[in-house]
This record gives structure tokens, C-alpha cells and sequence, in this order.
């Protein structure tokens, strides 16, 4: 009796949790259909030739390449090169300051450690934007605005990249300090150490932030149009495309602006697919207290 009992309990026990994962993944699917039909009707719209502007209806009556042509005929190739480059540069400076900061902060043990951590901790509560008048005002002097925008964009996205050190040294925190003390009784050197040992380790983490890294300049749009000052030479495709949104462009430009998200998506979207679960290890693995 006591046997049948235990089965019975035991096939309730996986009937309840079949129904409830079955519950999750159709509750998961719905989720994911709401979430995609905006982009769905983004792609659909590109596609469209039969008129130019907003319209009550998701699949087009005419297809055509017509619109993505179009974008070769308008700056949206400048402002697609400036937003690569800065996206670039940003994801390789910004990966290696990160990373070097975080190491420091993990490993090593000085004097004002403490205060410096809940000082940069301190500083990130404040909004970003606190900071344009007065940055403007330097990039300005430095002549690094409206055509030369670019580096200016970079040099503000690298400067204050090393606050960005939590999850970094949170994953770092999660290494054990005995392969560093192992490597230095080897004879290792402390640059050794981090490059053979603790990186190689570390492969989630560096995706993680050259993921971020990229993906942060990619649609910055506020600070970008701020600096670049409405000159088509200095602007990122946000501000560039943006601009086709007005008032007195929609109407004849709309589709050609849905083609231009969609081959704006599709390297971030290729990259991410790509590297997402070394993205996922970084974000759970750095999330500890260290």
C-alpha cells in the first residue's frame, strides 16, 4: 500500500510540474510574439512601395528593395560608419580599462581601496546629463563637436568607463586568489597572471562588457545630437534617422527610415545571437558580492 501510495504521489508530482512548465512556455511564447510584432511591422514596412509614409496596415500591397536603395542615396552611409567606429573604439578601450580596473580592485589590497569604490559608487548615482552643458563646453574648446564629433563621442564614452567595474569584479571575485598566488610562486608576473590565468577564466565576463560596450554608443541619441550640433558629417544614425521623423519629413520618408532600423539592428543582433550565453554566464556569474 505504502509503494502505490509513493507512485501515485510521485506521478502527481510530475503531472503538476508538466503543467506548469507547459504553463510557463506558453506564457513565455505569448510574451515573446507581443514582444517581436513591433519588429516584425518595422521589417514588413521596409519593404513597402506603395506610399512613403505612416499608414493603417502592416503588410505592404507593392515589395520592393526600393527604400534600402533610397538610403544609399542619403547620408545615412556617413552616419553608419560614424556609429560603427565609435561603437568599435569604445568596445575595445572600454573592455580593457573595465577589465584592468576590476582586476585591480579584486586582487589587490592599497590604501583608500575602500573610499575609492564608494566614490566612483557615489559619483554613478548621478545622471549623465548633469554633465552635457559643461562637457560641451570642453569638447567645444578641444574642437571635438559637430563635424569632429566623433572623437569627442568617443573620448566621453572612454573617460568614465572604469565606474563600470561592478559586474566585472564581481566575476572576478568568484576566481579563486590561489591560482594568482600559485602563478606568483611559479615566478609568474602579475601581467602573466592576468593574461595566461585569470582571462582565459574570465571568457564570459570580456564578452559581457565588449557586448556592452558596443551595444552603449550604438543608439545613444541624446548626448550624440548634443554634440554633433545637426552637422550630417558628425552624427550617429540615431540622430541622422531621427530627423526623418519630423513633422515635415514622415510623411516621405518613413519607410525609407524602417529600412534604416532594420540594417541598424542587424549587426547588434548577429553579435548578441551569437555570443548570448557567454553574455547570460557574465551577468550571473558577476552578480555576487565581492
Amino acid at each position: 500500500m505504502k509503494e502505490k501510495k509513493t507512485v501515485k504521489r510521485h506521478l502527481g508530482l510530475r503531472a503538476t510540474n508538466a503543467i506548469s512548465n507547459s504553463a510557463i512556455h506558453v506564457l513565455l511564447v505569448i510574451i515573446s510574439i507581443i514582444w517581436l510584432i513591433p519588429f516584425v511591422c518595422i521589417v514588413l514596412q521596409s519593404f513597402r512601395l506603395e506610399l512613403s509614409g505612416p499608414v493603417g496596415y502592416v503588410i505592404p500591397r507593392q515589395w520592393g528593395l526600393d527604400n534600402y536603395a533610397a538610403l544609399l542615396r542619403t547620408d545615412f552611409k556617413q552616419w553608419y560608419i560614424n556609429t560603427f567606429i565609435i561603437a568599435l573604439v569604445n568596445a575595445a578601450l572600454q573592455t580593457v580599462i573595465v577589465l584592468c580596473m576590476s582586476y585591480t580592485l579584486s586582487r589587490f589590497r592599497f590604501k583608500m581601496r575602500g573610499a575609492l569604490m564608494r566614490l566612483m559608487m557615489i559619483l554613478g548615482l548621478f545622471p549623465g546629463m548633469l554633465t552635457m552643458i559643461i562637457l560641451y563646453r570642453v569638447l567645444k574648446d578641444l574642437g571635438l563637436t559637430e563635424a569632429n564629433a566623433v572623437p569627442g563621442l568617443i573620448l566621453v564614452y572612454v573617460a568614465s568607463s572604469g565606474m563600470g567595474y561592478y559586474v566585472s569584479k564581481g566575476f572576478f571575485d568568484t576566481i579563486p586568489k590561489s591560482l594568482d598566488e600559485a602563478a606568483r610562486v611559479d615566478g609568474a608576473t602579475r601581467m602573466q597572471v592576468l593574461f595566461k590565468i585569470i582571462l582565459p577564466l574570465a571568457k564570459p565576463i570580456v564578452i559581457y562588457t565588449v557586448l556592452t560596450a558596443f551595444m552603449a554608443p550604438w543608439g545613444d541619441y541624446v548626448f550624440a545630437r548634443y554634440i554633433s550640433f545637426e552637422n550630417p558629417v558628425g552624427m550617429n544614425v540615431a540622430v541622422g534617422m531621427y530627423k526623418w521623423l519630423t513633422i515635415d519629413q514622415i510623411s516621405s520618408n518613413y519607410t525609407m527610415f524602417c529600412a534604416g532600423g532594420v540594417i541598424v539592428a542587424i549587426p547588434v543582433t548577429i553579435l548578441f545571437m551569437c555570443l548570448q550565453r557567454y553574455y547570460v554566464e557574465g551577468v550571473t556569474g558577476g552578480a555576487v558580492k565581492g
